[in-house]
């Protein structure tokens, strides 16, 4: 049944050029991970990075790139923050806020505006990145004192993100699916052959079973709980007769947004305590062990565990506050004619939305939330480090990506068959 499903697809040629275009966009992605930055040492890097733990699970934030010090060694982050701090700068700044209210024209300039923003985020990351790596590996790297030689890198990693974002709009518009997104995810797979490896390697073989049945449980229950939504009812009259029709709103709202916000700062505390432990100062020292202690990402503490889970339900809430607006889509409602029935429209209306949506975003939340920690619990349980074959935070993203696809591909395919009755 698969296979005949998937063979129907390969027979429409739009799809297929579209599935084509996007493997071998893919396939420049990953050329591109390989090529280190020039002038840089990387001998000995992926050892730290294995012993740095905190370290290792920022690189799986940043799909990876670390441990060779790539040209994309970024990846995608200062792209996806400057999408973020646009958003939020559309609730504090107005004319940002009106742009997004104006439809296609107005998602045009939010992207030229998300692009220049994403140059400045990634000179400025690039050098906070390389300093880190440098410093960590006790300055064997690449020689920080050299203005030219770090001007050179920054720039040469900078043009990576550009280039890797220009690579994600024209998998968009030639590929299947959301360029970005698609990339995203093959960031995320790329670790999975390795992760593999070393359960193989390492022998525990009944370990590897059990990780590898809960990863198929948790992405069965990510599939499940991403496609659910509550329907509103709505009753339109304009046309002379009711007309019924549904407003859906989806439990996990927010998507991944949450997770990378809590990744962000939970990370930090354990970095800047690998930092501050190498100092020769005794106060810097002292705070920097104790950081370690309590943020230590190999080991993590019960209050490092309640801290990450109460930083991804509120960035949920955070989140969903901002892009969701209710006043909005009572207004747009009204304007066509429609009503929710035993509701008022206007604000009655806005409210009855605010509070489905806080509603349904509190098990939305504890999900994303559950999900993100649920390895950390697993391993204090057990008495040792374990994730998930793929990483939780990996596998919300793969499974959305995944399941944006196949709605465009079953779209493709309607459009297709349509065509044949013209």
């Amino acid at each position: 049944m698969i296979l005949k499903s998937i063979k129907s697809v390969f027979e429409v040629k739009d799809i297929r050029k579209k599935i084509i275009a996007t493997l071998i966009l893919v396939l420049v992605y990953k050329f591109l991970a390989t090529i280190p930055v020039y002038g840089v040492n990387t001998e000995g890097l992926g050892a730290i990075m294995e012993q740095q733990k905190g370290l290792s699970f920022f690189s799986a934030l940043m799909w990876g790139w670390l441990s060779n010090f790539s040209i994309i060694l970024m990846g995608l982050s200062p792209y996806i923050n400057a999408v973020i701090i646009i958003q939020l700068l559309g609730v504090i700044i107005p004319k940002i806020g009106d742009l997004q209210k104006e439809g296609e024209a107005g998602q045009k300039k939010i992207t030229k505006y998300t692009r220049w923003l994403t140059l400045p985020l990634a000179f400025a990351q690039s050098y906070g990145m390389i300093v880190l790596l440098n410093s960590l590996a006790g300055g064997t790297i690449i020689d920080t004192s050299n203005l030219h030689v770090i001007l050179m890198a920054m720039t040469i990693v900078t043009a990576g993100t550009v280039f890797l974002m220009w690579l994600g709009e024209v998998m968009t518009e030639y590929g299947i699916g959301n360029g970005i997104s698609v990339i995203i995810t093959a960031g995320v797979l790329a670790g999975v052959p390795s992760v593999i490896m070393n359960h193989i390697s390492s022998g525990n073989y009944p370990l590897f079973a059990g990780l590898f049945i809960a990863t198929l449980f948790i992405i069965y229950v990510i599939i499940k709980f991403t496609e659910w939504n509550r329907r509103i009812p709505i009753i339109y009259t304009k046309t002379g007769r009711d007309e019924k029709s549904y407003f859906p709103i989806r439990i996990n709202q927010a998507g991944m947004i949450p997770i990378i916000f809590a990744v962000s700062l939970v990370t930090f505390p354990s970095i800047l305590g690998q930092l501050l432990s190498k100092s020769t100062s005794a106060t810097a020292n002292t705070i920097g062990t104790q950081l370690l202690t309590y943020f230590d990402l190999g080991n993590p503490t019960w209050p490092f565990i309640v801290i990450y889970f109460i930083l991804v339900l509120g960035f949920s809430f955070f989140y969903v506050s901002i892009t969701f607006n209710t006043d909005q889509v009572a207004e747009s409602i009204q304007k066509r004619g429609g009503y929710i029935p035993g509701i008022r429209p206007g604000s009655d209306t806005a409210d009855y939305l605010a509070k489905v949506s806080n509603h349904l975003n509190l098990f939305g939340g504890w999900f994303l939330a559950l999900i993100a920690v649920l390895p950390y619990i697993m391993g204090k349980i057990m008495g040792q480090s374990i994730d998930f074959i793929i990483s939780a935070a990996g596998l919300i993203i793969i499974v959305s990506v995944i399941l944006d696809i196949v709605r465009k591909v079953d779209s493709e395919m309607k459009m297709f068959d349509y065509s044949k009755f013209k």
